[in-house]
């Protein structure tokens, strides 16, 4: 049995609001981020969410819920595992 199946999966959710703001769940790190694009690993995959004017308003790692504000323009998963060193584990690792 893989690794990946063995490993209880997170509940991922998104919700979008009018484009200008993004709820999502299942947040596993985020691997970097600036105005124009963040990139982030999920329960469900790496997920880089492109725009601009784009802003973290709301980080809860216990609960791993993200809420982003500004124009989304780009949603995109790729199945690529999460690596050692995002911004949430070098914050709090």
């Amino acid at each position: 049995m893989a690794l990946e199946d063995t490993r209880i999966q997170i509940p991922h959710n998104i919700i979008m609001q009018n484009r200008e703001k993004l709820s999502v769940s299942g947040v596993e790190d985020v691997e970097n981020f600036d105005d124009r694009e963040i990139v982030m690993y999920t329960s469900r995959g790496k997920l880089t969410i492109q725009g601009t004017d784009l802003r973290i308003e709301r980080l809860s790692v216990e609960e791993g819920d993200l809420t982003i504000e500004g124009t989304i323009d780009t949603l995109v998963y790729s199945a690529q595992t999460r690596g050692h060193g995002g911004f949430l584990s070098r914050l709090f690792g």
